[in-house]
């Protein structure tokens, strides 16, 4: 006797009658924006409290803007800038130079090297900048003399005595801003994808050829952004330098409210203006490095800020000439 197997034959399925009226009404739908009471509260509560402040600083007459337009190209000032700048320069890039020797040092695998580049980072970040300057500047009581040659043998030296203002405020900074660009190049280097380095060594291309053919190139990528901030901290951090008696910026400032003791106020207005101007100088250079760096990143380049208005430009003048033709 034998059985048969029935299996379920499965029945077509007509499609359903897609309603075509409602997508067409969705579609001729005008878009409301979601509404946003926090951001608009938190606008006005700013807008409120840069209205007082300006308030504030242009109807105080303690103030004293009468005064700041004296000062302001003062050949004094002009001076300071000018040695404010020099050092700050000078400071950069012996600083950039001596971080990547430094971050190589960490990244060795040569133990010596390694632990004597972790005790320079470990210590120069450890101790104030103004503490590092006062050591300086107290450099000829502690060594009347500074020489590099054989221990206990014959060696080149020089008299601290001679180190003048601005040789000692470049060593002071550059001390200190070695340890930080030293960190910064070394994540430069390390954000490198490691089959960069795998496919090198596999190509057998030499380590020296390594790093400055392979990895460097790519971890510029991420270094010179960063440390480009760095300098704008540097140019903050000369400021110190009157601890060696070089009348920066903020000496000349310094030692003219000494002079002029009525006139302080108008001349801290001029150095925050002055730093003001300065660092927001390099900050332009730090937009456009970030931007120059940012073609390998990015697919499409933001716009630079005129390229922005002209569009902007652009866009009103083709709506207002639309607008005449209607």
């Amino acid at each position: 006797m034998t059985s048969t197997l029935h299996t379920p034959v499965a029945e077509a399925v007509e499609p359903r009658p897609v309603a075509v009226a409602p997508l067409a009404s969705l579609a001729t739908s005008r878009v409301v924006p979601l509404r946003r009471p926090g951001q608009w509260i938190a606008t006005l509560v700013v807008l409120v409290l840069l209205v007082n402040f300006g308030q504030t600083l242009f109807s105080n007459p303690h103030w004293e803007w009468a005064k700041v337009p004296d000062w302001l190209f003062h050949k004094s000032i002009l001076k300071g800038i000018g040695l404010t700048l020099q050092a700050t320069a000078i400071a950069a890039v012996v600083s950039f130079i001596g971080g990547v020797v430094v971050a190589l040092g960490r990244l060795s695998r040569n133990t010596f090297l390694n632990t004597i580049s972790w005790g320079y980072v470990w210590l120069f970040r450890s101790v104030p900048l103004i503490l590092i300057l006062i050591f300086l500047f107290n450099l000829p009581n502690l060594y009347p003399s500074l020489g590099i040659g054989i221990p206990f043998g014959p060696q080149l030296s020089i008299p601290t005595i001679s180190l003048d203002p601005l040789a000692l405020g470049v060593i002071g900074l550059s001390l200190s801003e070695i340890a930080y660009s030293s960190e910064v190049v070394r994540s430069g280097i390390l954000s490198v994808d490691q089959g960069q380095h795998e496919a090198a060594k596999a190509l057998g291309i030499p380590r020296v050829r390594q790093f400055t053919r392979i990895v460097l190139p790519q971890a510029l990528r991420s270094i010179v952004p960063s440390y480009v901030n760095q300098v704008i901290g540097l140019l903050k951090a000369s400021s110190l330098l009157i601890y060696v008696s070089l009348l920066d910026l903020f000496g000349q400032v310094q030692r003219l409210s000494s002079t002029y003791p009525t006139d302080i106020i108008p001349l801290l207005v001029v150095a925050t203006l002055w730093y003001l101007v300065l660092t927001s100088a390099i900050s332009v250079v730090q937009y456009y490095v970030e931007r120059y760096y940012a073609r390998g990143a990015l697919r499409v380049v933001p716009p630079t800020p005129f390229q922005r208005v002209r569009r902007a430009f652009a866009t009103a003048t083709s709506s207002v000439t639309s607008g005449a033709r209607r």
